[in-house]
């Protein structure tokens, strides 16, 4: 009897003992979870946190600058401005940036002029335009690729409106493709992605991010090339040193032929 009931305590004993360590584990199984998540979570959690100030603080500077033209809910306003449900955070980067926006009245064309919102401020204007209707982003980092490829593709689809030079052209019913000399990289990418005003949508199955970076690269390298070569006389070309050239000659010429008529 004794042994028996000491068996039944020793087999009660190691359930007991056995739980207990199946317990260990769980509680060390989940502290690893809880650990895990501790070191990843608050990066998210800031992230969110920054895009949710700058989505708040650009709903702010919407209602107070945006919304008589474009509607409480950014749905737009007859005759007054276009909806911008989808229109993206670079097309906002490209109007607002450029001064296009806010517009000072309805015209045939926005004029770029001085900016009304500083970085920042456009920054949170994009990113809640952004926030409520998605749309076209510009990628971060360098935005230039292949200059002589951009070439090429500039002079199949861009010159035709903004000239070879790049200085812009003028169009019908009042409208003009503006000089790009003052775009940015940004501006100009944003551009393609978006089409303001008269320009088309040039979207990626038909310019790859790659091809609007070699066009950027491009006509940003017409703003630069300011030394054409030539001699000491402003190094202004080619073509204005030949006007010299011939002046000069014509000059010196017809001094040549009043002197020899003046011996004779």
């Amino acid at each position: 009897m004794i042994a028996s009931a000491a068996a039944r305590l020793g087999r009660r004993f190691r359930n007991r003992a056995g739980k207990a360590g199946r317990l260990v584990v769980l509680a060390l199984a989940l502290g690893l979870i809880g650990g895990a998540y501790a070191t990843f979570a608050p990066t998210g959690q800031a992230d969110e946190t920054s895009s949710s100030i700058a989505v708040r603080e650009g709903q702010k500077l919407y209602n107070e600058s945006c919304i008589s033209c474009h509607g409480q809910n950014a749905q737009g306003v007859q005759d007054r401005g276009p909806s911008l449900i989808g229109v993206g955070s670079a097309s906002v980067e490209f109007q607002v940036s450029t001064g296009r926006m806010p517009l000072a009245r309805q015209e045939a064309q926005g004029q770029r002029k001085y900016p009304a919102f500083n970085d920042e401020q456009t920054d949170q204007l994009a990113a809640y335009i952004q926030s409520i209707g998605g749309g076209p982003e510009i990628p971060e980092g360098d935005l230039r690729g292949d200059e002589a490829l951009g070439g090429e593709l500039f002079r199949v689809n861009c010159s035709s409106c903004h000239a070879f030079s790049g200085n812009g052209g003028a169009l019908s019913s009042g409208k003009y493709a503006p000089s790009l000399k003052p775009s940015t990289d940004r501006h100009i990418y944003a551009a393609m992605l978006t089409g303001p005003q008269n320009m088309p949508v040039f979207g990626d199955n038909q310019l790859t991010p790659e091809e609007k970076k070699a066009i950027i690269a491009y006509v940003q390298s017409q703003k630069t090339d300011a030394d054409p070569g030539g001699w000491g006389i402003g190094r202004t070309g080619p073509v204005p040193e030949m006007v010299v050239i011939f002046m000069v000659g014509i000059v010196v010429c017809l001094f040549g032929a009043l002197w020899i008529a003046g011996k004779s």
